[in-house]
């Protein structure tokens, strides 16, 4: 075919763009142990760079690919190497690279099962292995997703279409029912705030029950609030368990919340966004006991798994449950005439008709690694956490805030004969001085009105020495703040 009849390159010109993107991965990777956690380049710059009308006309690609190192990798946030703490983000694997690679190379779109026969039949397998990786039922139906935001939505609309399953919500809407309330801690994450906007139920049905000092739900205070939302005529409709808080790592009572949720006819949702991988290993089990419970889990991949941008996951306890939710009949979309099949139709068990095949890397990377490996990384990202601990309390200078089973310490510098007032001031100052300074990328949050710093360690990447790294940068970054407002006061 002639390179003008269609996109494509002349084989060796498009070898010769391949090799150049060989190159570029393979530089990303040799200098990822130096990898700065934030290049501090202002949002005007930026901007500036991809400041240009619309290309009517094409350029050299290997020139493109210089642009690009420059303005888009060299300038990234360092998600890959190891002094990013912002966030729970892990750093990718090398396998899911190659994975997202092929899987754009062949495009498939993974909705119906002859558009995509080995992806749909992959994606059926992750879950099941994902199940297994739970202890969940090997009847367990899911569903790959962007993210724990979308795997929590698409639990809670499950959820609410089988309770109000009488009523037909999908044709009749939630018109003239009885409120419905969902419950979950003060420390839950925002996505089910989000989720219970979307789904109509209205956020202020939500309650936010507060926690016990291990920031756990306190199960007393949560009891007394469904038998006060009945007794005023709200129908309890969801619990809400945390299998790993985003704050603070803390799993709640899991065996407990099943039990109330049963008591009480609800559904019981566990965002295991990002702890509820972790659960595999064989020190925390028991932290976990009653995930096996839970009518939904939402999981987050790109992050004990390891996986790069995005992929999350919904279970449920059985295929037909999603079935009943997406299911939609449509002509263009009739599998009558098809051959009879255990075929599964992915767009009739959930909302997207087209979706990327996002389960395919996550089999490449089980397969490549296999999970004793993966799991050998989550002890190390947890160990290295418990280092960190310990280092924050053999260290004068800084304080320990919380505490928790899973990869998440949440801590403050205090330095020397400072006061209160000054440590809080240089806390919060020390987010736009740590970002401006670059070398390691660390967020904040807030413990029961509280400002903290918040390191999530989940990269397999990290050592002792980045631990030790991370205190000694916030330690002189802070110095420099305090010489700088001392400087200032004289």
């Amino acid at each position: 075919m002639n390179q003008h009849q269609s996109l494509d390159f002349q084989e060796q010109e498009f070898a010769n763009i391949l090799q150049k993107t060989i190159d570029l991965v393979l530089e990303q990777y040799a200098k990822v142990d130096q990898q700065a956690g934030f290049h501090a380049i202002s949002q005007k710059d930026v901007a500036a760079w991809f400041d240009e009308p619309l290309p009517l006309l094409g350029h050299d690609p290997i020139t493109l690919l210089e642009q690009v190192k420059q303005q888009v990798l060299d300038s990234a946030t360092g998600n890959l190497g190891p002094n990013m703490y912002a966030y729970v983000m892990a750093g990718g694997n090398q396998i899911s690279t190659i994975a997202d690679f092929l899987t754009s190379t062949i495009n498939q779109n993974a909705t119906k099962w002859h558009l995509g026969p080995a992806m749909t039949e992959i994606e059926k397998r992750v879950i099941q292995w994902t199940a297994e990786m739970l202890g969940y039922t090997p009847d367990a139906g899911g569903v790959m997703v962007s993210g724990g935001s979308a795997a929590t939505l698409t639990g809670l609309t499950v959820g609410r279409n089988v309770f109000l399953r009488q009523h037909n919500v999908n044709k009749h809407g939630l018109f003239g029912l009885r409120p419905l309330t969902i419950y979950c801690s003060t420390e839950t994450h925002s996505s089910t705030d989000k989720s219970v906007a979307l789904l109509g139920i209205g956020t202020q049905y939500l309650r936010k029950i507060p926690t016990d000092d291990q920031f756990k739900i306190d199960l007393g205070a949560l009891q007394r609030q469904i038998e006060q939302d009945i007794k005023d005529g709200l129908e309890p409709f969801c619990i809400v368990g945390n299998a790993g808080t985003v704050n603070t790592g803390a799993i709640d009572d899991l065996t407990q919340l099943a039990s109330i949720a049963k008591r009480h006819g609800m559904w019981f949702h566990v965002d295991g966004a990002y702890g509820g991988l972790v659960s595999s290993l064989p020190s925390l089990q028991e932290q976990y006991k009653g995930m096996e419970l839970a009518d939904s889990i939402a999981l987050d991949f790109h992050k004990w798994l390891y996986q790069p941008f995005e992929i999350g996951c919904t279970l449920v306890r059985n295929w037909d449950l999603l079935r009943e939710s997406y299911f939609k009949q449509a002509d263009y979309l009739d599998t009558s005439l098809e051959a009879k099949s255990d075929r599964l139709e992915f767009n009739e068990h959930y909302f997207q008709l087209s979706r990327n095949a996002k389960a395919f890397k996550v089999w490449l990377s089980l397969k490549a690694y296999g999970f004793q490996k993966i799991q050998a990384m989550m002890q190390k990202d947890l160990d290295l956490t418990r280092y960190l601990e310990q280092q924050i309390l053999d260290s004068p200078d800084f304080e320990l805030k919380s505490r928790s089973d899973l990869a998440i310490a949440c801590f403050r510098y205090i330095g020397q004969g400072l006061d209160e007032n000054q440590i809080k001031q240089v806390n919060q100052d020390l987010i736009a001085a740590l970002e401006k300074d670059g070398r390691i990328f660390i967020t904040g949050t807030r413990l029961r009105g509280e400002f903290v710093l918040r390191a999530c360690i989940i990269n397999h990447r990290k050592t002792r020495a980045s631990i030790d790294y991370l205190l000694e940068v916030i330690r002189d970054v802070a110095q420099h703040l305090r010489a700088s407002a001392s400087q200032h006061a004289d």
